[in-house]
């Protein structure tokens, strides 16, 4: 699926559910619609992180959807295909890029306006950014929400990159964040933590489109 057309980034979360769930996550996510799949493992070493991706690339794969790692470089290299997901701390999107090379997908969080602007700038290394959190989150409790205006700040410049927004986002408020000017979300303890995560993210990818 091309990145652009892209209405709903699913995160499978160790946080939220374990290891041996996710190969089950990750079909019910892609067959929900998502658009791009993120592992975000935490806690475990670049070994696991590895043996979680082999197990998900498969099923990425099939689908034609990007798989990303979080912010484990070497773990993304060691599986054909992989991409990154950084954060503002983490490595720099320029020695990303180079390290991954022109092929792998690449994509940075951003927390303000500024931020956005700068990713934007980076338009020939990224080939996304997300903006968030929007709403307050368990998922990353240490960051303060910064609220719809900055994704009515983000969405009035019309980014040529492909953006995300995340954070808090659920079936009770994605409507708001597409009313803001987004046309891409992300949620990842709504949709791990639901009954039906298939179901769910069909209804946020309807939202969106």
């Amino acid at each position: 699926m091309p990145l652009r057309s892209a209405r709903f980034y699913a995160i499978l979360d160790t946080g939220y559910a374990p290891a041996s769930r996710l190969p089950e996550l990750c079909q019910a996510v892609l067959a929900g619609g998502a658009g791009i799949v993120q592992l975000r493992a935490k806690n475990s070493t670049t070994a696991q992180r590895v043996e979680m991706l082999k197990r998900l690339a498969p099923f990425c794969a099939a689908a034609a959807v990007a798989l990303v790692c979080n912010d484990d470089l070497a773990a993304a290299l060691a599986v054909p295909g992989v991409g990154l997901h950084v954060g503002q701390d983490d490595l720099a999107p320029t020695a990303a890029r180079a390290a991954l090379g022109p092929a792998r997908m690449l994509g940075l969080s951003t927390h303000s306006l500024a931020q956005a602007q700068a990713a934007v700038a980076l338009g020939d290394t990224l080939d996304y950014f997300a903006v968030g959190p929007i709403f307050p989150t368990g998922t990353k409790p240490d960051y303060p929400a910064v609220g719809l205006d900055l994704v009515r700040a983000v969405a009035a410049r019309s980014p040529p990159v492909p953006w995300f927004c995340i954070g808090g986002i659920n079936r009770e408020n994605a409507g708001q964040v597409r009313a803001a000017g987004a046309r891409a979300i992300v949620a990842v303890s709504a949709v791990l933590l639901a009954a039906d995560p298939e179901q769910l993210v069909r209804e946020l990818r309807a939202e969106m489109e």
